[in-house]
């Protein structure tokens, strides 16, 4: 059903895709939206238990997408390096492909919310503070990955 990669001799193993997930802060969700455009929105991310999770709002064009299509795809590259007196990076990016719901459950979400906002916030009462004051107003986004690959790129 997937695409196997073109070029092999710069896959990135699961381990490596994996570290990249957990690392990495941000990446890009990529969803069917109004009249079947792409539509592809920036977001931040917590890797939990083989998952993908993120936050939103209950409204929007992001939600709409996804209550009309599960499927969707998540892009996330880490910030590359330079190579020495050059002026080409090396990067390493990964793309995900899987089903996403949004979690009903209140405990879940809290769950998930907490490794999100630990990952991003300062403090872990920070963390529980804004889970405590935007919880009613906050939609908990999984993706449950069905197929993986990731890449090393040598802009040169």
């Amino acid at each position: 059903m997937f695409r196997k990669m073109r070029r092999l001799g710069q896959q990135l193993s699961d381990e490596e895709c994996i570290d990249i997930l957990i690392n990495e802060p941000r990446g890009v969700l990529a969803v069917l939206g109004d009249d079947d455009y792409p539509y592809a929105v920036p977001l931040s991310h917590v890797y939990v238990d083989g998952k993908i999770y993120f936050h939103g709002a209950k409204t929007g064009h992001k939600i709409d997408a996804i209550k009309k299509h599960s499927k969707v795809s998540y892009c996330v590259k880490d910030n590359g390096v330079k190579e020495k007196d050059s002026w080409w990076y090396t990067f390493r990016s990964v793309i995900v492909f899987g089903k996403i719901t949004t979690l009903a459950d209140d405990a879940e979400k809290i769950d998930k919310l907490t490794h999100l906002g630990n990952k991003f916030f300062p403090t872990p009462e920070e963390t529980v503070d804004e889970i405590n004051r935007l919880l009613d107003k906050t939609e908990v986004f999984e993706i449950t990955i069905e197929h993986m690959t990731g890449k090393v790129v040598k802009e040169k």
